[in-house]
């Protein structure tokens, strides 16, 4: 492998070097399939995020996912590691007591680990069952306002799905969001356990 550096003072190249690098046979495969691999998940989860905070995003809520559409919750991050998920109070999701019924809360907060779960399924190109089959919910304060959940378990999901990839069984990882209002206090926490299964063994 080459690799090259130029020199340059005052906007003139004065050098110029040239370095070989040698890459045994057997590391030379590994080497560029693992650059194709890390090219080819980077683009798709660039592209998942592309479609879950678009515009477009409403109307497959809409359609597939109707309730989350009229509490109208919205992703508003999303990376490799973590993910926002954003549901305001209103009149449609409002309980007997002025605050954010319970059922909505557990809706956002368990789309905030689904919404990671996805986007790492989406990226390996591969067909992935994921359930939830536990979920633990605890409520701190009353949900007023807009109320933020968050997601950190990002990593988590991908070493879970990366296992059952390697091994064909299932896998169940527990994912934990948080959801605070808008002066940063949790009024409400859940533990979602997502399954994992690859279908292709």
């Amino acid at each position: 492998m080459h690799t090259s550096a130029t020199i340059k003072m005052n906007g003139h190249n004065i050098c110029r070097t040239t370095k070989v690098i040698k890459i045994d046979d057997s590391k030379k495969c590994f080497f560029n399939c693992g650059t194709l691999i890390m090219s080819r998940e980077q683009k798709r989860i660039k592209q998942y995020i592309s479609k879950v905070t678009s515009w477009k995003f409403s109307f497959f809520l809409m359609f597939k996912l109707p309730l989350a559409y009229i509490a109208r919750l919205k992703i508003k991050q999303i990376s490799n590691k973590e993910a926002t998920v954003t549901v305001p109070f209103s009149f449609w999701n409002k309980n007997p007591f002025n605050s954010i019924y319970f059922a909505v809360l557990s809706m956002a907060g368990e789309m905030s680990t689904g919404i990671l779960g996805l986007m790492h399924v989406y990226k390996t190109d591969k067909k992935i069952s994921m359930l939830v089959v536990k979920m633990d919910s605890y409520f701190y304060k009353k949900a007023t306002g807009k109320i933020k959940f968050i997601c950190k378990d990002g990593d988590e999901i991908s070493n879970a799905i990366k296992e059952t990839l390697q091994t064909g069984e299932g896998k169940v990882v527990i994912t934990n969001s948080k959801g605070y209002n808008k002066e940063g206090l949790c009024v409400s926490e859940f533990n979602v356990h997502w399954s994992f299964k690859a279908k292709n063994k």
